[in-house]
């Protein structure tokens, strides 16, 4: 199969290191061509980003619901590299390059095996749920950034 994967989510090398999101390419994905639509990569890349969220151990939800806070793609600069097409086995990838006082920047990549698809950098704001105006990031999401010696 085409770069095809048996690895299980997670990180690469510990906190530091890039999530990884194992991934199919299904026929919703893609064109009439049986090539991945442009935006998908968004949305793979939104999945990456969540989950490794998920295995720092914060909840999206909880955090909207609890203490009001969401986070907020404000810039994204996309390169697209090659094509993924349908029922290839992919892989999205997240890692936090940086933590300022309200923002998280983002590096990410969808592969094929070895193949790099898709980088992006995605710079993401931490927003009060009923204001949308920028807060800082949760301490607790500080603290694990800076206890995983992320540079800031």
């Amino acid at each position: 199969m085409n770069g095809e994967r048996s690895a299980a989510p997670g990180f690469a090398e510990g906190p530091t290191g890039a999530f990884s999101l194992p991934l199919r390419v299904y026929y919703q994905h893609t064109d009439a061509g049986g090539v991945v639509y442009h935006a998908r990569y968004l949305d793979f890349m939104e999945a990456a980003r969540t989950e490794l969220l998920h295995a720092l151990g914060f909840d999206l939800a909880e955090l909207a619901a609890r203490e009001h806070v969401l986070f907020i793609v404000y810039r994204m600069e996309v390169d697209y590299r090659r094509p993924a097409r349908l029922d290839d086995r992919i892989e999205a990838t997240a890692a936090i390059r940086k933590a300022g006082r309200a923002r998280l920047e983002f590096a990410q990549t969808v592969r094929r095996g070895d193949e790099v698809l898709v980088t992006a950098t995605v710079h993401v704001a931490c927003m009060d749920a009923r204001t949308h105006r920028p807060v800082p990031l949760p301490e607790r999401l500080r603290t694990i950034i800076q206890e995983a010696r992320v540079p800031s």
